[in-house]
């Protein structure tokens, strides 16, 4: 059986040796290690390969043996024995080609989860900033510092490589006399109207909560990647401030890769969530006037 386990130790010469000790009589092989300085005590990061039967109970105990505290188990596969430096570098590249994952990714890089946990024990929170979009995973064990550190670099990694490629305003719709859409207000959102035809749409709807409008935004594919998009959700985010709502609400499908890009490349800030097969990006509009036309 192979577990990540994560304890508190004193920064003391020795530390170590007693739990290696304490490990081996009992039949425990350490597979893997991290650390994680603080001022007094060391975290440290082990994956254990432990005889079949072990439970959480038991590693606690073992732990505490060795001097250690706040001991948290979790179950792992063999993955978790892979190059630190190897995972954080795939990690990038796979949140590069599909910029909406970005909350689920991180979440597995830290053995956590991008949504909390309802009703059970307390979780510890990471907050990200991929640009001006908010991110957040939760879990229970604490963040170190040095973790903390490592997913703000990543985030600062990822949103550098997506504010070049999707700088606001770079890609710029056409007006009206250069055979571009117009675009019009209408009582429940905006539509974008070319020749006649509605090449785009975005509907607003109220929600429980008060303050906050639910977004649905459409662009027809032909029309996709010309800056339609951005510019659409800019003039819906006007209409709904106008009508004093404080909030927008986009909901989809975690396999949507225009959600973050289109937000980055509108200029808008917003936090973006992911549950289960749904990703929410809720976008308040306090900042809106800040926004280029």
């Amino acid at each position: 059986m192979l577990w990540r386990v994560r304890a508190t130790l004193p920064d003391q010469p020795g530390t170590l040796a007693v739990l290696a000790q304490n490990c081996g009589e009992a039949g425990v092989n350490i597979l893997g290690l991290q650390i994680f300085p603080g001022v007094d005590t060391v975290t440290d990061e082990l994956i254990l390969r432990t005889p079949s039967g072990w439970s959480e109970a038991d590693l606690a105990r073992l732990v505490e043996k060795s001097g250690g505290t706040e001991a948290s188990a979790v179950r792992c596969t063999e993955n978790a024995l892979v190059d630190q430096p190897t995972r954080y570098v795939r990690a990038a590249r796979a949140i590069a080609g599909h910029p909406a994952s970005f909350p689920e990714i991180v979440a597995k890089l830290f053995d956590a989860e991008p949504e909390r946990r309802d009703g059970g024990p307390e979780q510890d929170v990471m907050d990200l900033a991929v640009g001006d979009v908010r991110v957040q995973i939760h879990r229970t064990a604490p963040f170190t510092p040095t973790e903390i550190a490592r997913g703000t670099a990543l985030a600062d990694l990822v949103g550098d490589v997506m504010s070049r490629m999707f700088k606001p305003d770079v890609v710029r719709v056409p007006d009206r006399s250069a055979g571009g859409p117009s675009f019009e207000i209408k009582p429940d959102g905006v539509v974008a109207v070319l020749d006649g035809v509605t090449v785009a749409t975005a509907r607003l709807r109220p929600t429980e909560e008060a303050g906050a409008l639910e977004l649905s935004l459409r662009v027809i594919p032909d029309f996709q990647r010309r800056g339609i998009g951005q510019r659409m959700l800019r003039e819906v985010a006007r209409k709904a401030l106008a009508d004093e709502a404080t909030t927008l609400v986009m909901t989809t499908g975690v396999d949507n890769q225009a959600v973050l890009p289109m937000v980055l490349s509108a200029g808008l800030r917003g936090r973006i969530r992911m549950a289960a097969e749904t990703l929410t990006v809720r976008v308040p509009l306090r900042d809106l006037k800040q926004v280029p036309a």
